[in-house]
């Protein structure tokens, strides 16, 4: 578009195509920065309960001090992921007013009880930090409940207003205004179980992997400073079994999303399969890989089935299919070698509790968890978990277009007509690096801090069979 019909659509009151894209663009940068807060946010008090617990039932001081440490920093976050969800709060209606101005009654309930959730979980993690060696170790357990239930519950409501998005019920259109507006139907839609488990899975997997690279790092270290840190090896463990535990799940889970996208969005299932024509057998097709007729069996079970293709459905509704191929392919390759670590995690552990070898000895293979290479690789998981998390989201959001509810309302509708969008991208920008820095600063000093709960055991010397 030339430069005069850029200024004559800001003398209108219109927003530019430039101001539109900033707007999409500072949407999916705040939502893509607070996804992954948040996904960390609904792991933490989990994995924190759980170290917690077992210092109950063994006494055990080093899984004590790990959920103390783990709460502290869950707190950061938490305390981060609110401004950050604060700020998305208010795009909605500063960017989409369109859409919050017609719809904002269809799904304002599902928000509502998001706040509620939010803020007992703020009031039971306040209650969980202020009470170490205040409240008795039972009753202090007792108040983490209600921190990861709440964090689960504000999350399942959260991404019912994005599974409405994609299925939208609970409303009447009449003569262009919203009518007999359901506020169940629309939070319980078609869509909601699939989205809720995906996205519980997911966060669960994203905080596990990124707990765990840490003190995959400090292995590494401790390796090379030739000692065994106990208190590294279970902070390892601990949230590395949560990710592994979660993966084969997610696998399960992301092939039930896959065909209701098939039968509900069938052609944002063309644009991430890459099926640019209607044909019987199409072929499974991953990077420069082709099998025939698989992805109509793995679809429909059946492999000479038919799978409407890109050319079913009108051209301006096509949503951009490279970057939802792109975007889905990223999210796949990564949770198969996410899912492949799992299994090798899980494998390397059933060959350590199988006894040892003779006079008593550690056999060999009872040193496997802990092999450079795989910590290493588990030292990746984290922000490959992380990358995986914000692939699918690309492909779920941007799938979607050009509606910004699915079949109802196009996205350009709903878009603040203001001019000069663009500069609120560039101040978010800034604001969320500051901020970003910022919180990984505190997070590192936190982390640098030695141990120091009662009784914790200092690092062992590595001998022989000891896992290295």
């Amino acid at each position: 578009m030339s430069t005069v019909a850029l200024l004559t659509d800001a003398a209108q009151g219109a927003a530019t195509p430039a101001d539109f894209m900033a707007a999409r663009q500072q949407m999916a940068f705040t939502l893509g920065f607070h996804i992954i807060l948040a996904s960390i946010g609904i792991g933490l008090p989990a994995i924190t309960l759980l170290a917690e617990w077992r210092s109950l039932r063994t006494g055990d001081p080093v899984y004590a001090e790990l959920a103390r440490r783990w709460m502290k920093a869950a707190g950061v976050l938490f305390a981060v992921g609110a401004v950050s969800g604060t700020v998305l709060s208010f795009e909605m209606g500063t960017l989409w007013p369109g859409f919050m101005d017609k719809y904002g009654q269809v799904f304002g309930a599902a928000f509502a009880l998001e706040g509620i959730a939010f803020f007992i979980e703020a009031i039971f993690m306040g209650i969980y930090l202020y009470g170490w060696d205040r409240l008795s170790p039972r009753a202090h357990f007792v108040t983490g409940i209600p921190v990861v239930i709440a964090g689960l519950l504000s999350a399942s409501f959260v991404v019912t207003v994005n599974s409405w998005m994609n299925q939208p019920r609970g409303f009447r259109l009449v003569d262009g205004e919203v009518t007999d507006v359901d506020p169940l139907a629309a939070m319980f839609n078609p869509a909601t179980p699939v989205q809720a488990v995906h996205l519980i899975l997911a966060s669960l997997m994203v905080c596990g992997f990124v707990v765990a690279s840490v003190y995959a790092v400090a292995l590494l270290r401790d390796r090379r400073a030739g000692r065994v840190d106990r208190y590294h090896r279970l902070g390892f463990a601990i949230p590395f079994s949560l990710g592994a535990a979660c993966a084969p799940l997610q696998v399960l889970v992301g092939d039930w999303a896959a065909r209701f996208v098939e039968g509900n969005q069938p052609i944002k299932f063309a644009a991430m399969e890459g099926i640019e024509h209607t044909e019987a057998g199409v072929p499974f097709r991953f990077a420069v890989f082709e099998i025939p007729n698989l992805l109509s069996l793995l679809t429909k079970y059946d492999a000479h089935a038919t799978l409407r293709g890109l050319d079913a459905f009108p051209a301006d509704q096509h949503p951009p299919a490279e970057v939802v191929k792109t975007s889905f392919e990223i999210m796949i390759a990564i949770g198969m070698a996410l899912l492949a670590l799992a299994a090798w995690w899980a494998l390397a552990w059933w060959l350590r509790r199988r006894g040892t070898g003779r006079n008593g000895e550690l056999s060999p293979r009872r040193d496997l968890p802990w092999k450079p290479w795989f910590l290493r690789l588990a030292a990746l998981a984290g922000v490959g978990a992380s990358i995986a998390m914000l692939a699918g989201w690309t492909t779920t959001e941007v799938g979607r277009q050009p509606w910004i509810v699915y079949g109802v309302m196009r996205t350009e509708e709903a878009v603040n007509p203001s001019p000069g969008l663009r500069f609120g991208l560039y101040v978010v920008l800034v604001v969320y690096t500051v901020l970003a820095i910022a919180t990984i600063s505190v997070l590192r000093r936190m982390r640098r801090r030695p141990p120091a709960g009662p009784g914790t055991p200092a690092p062992e010397p590595v001998t022989a069979g000891s896992p290295r």
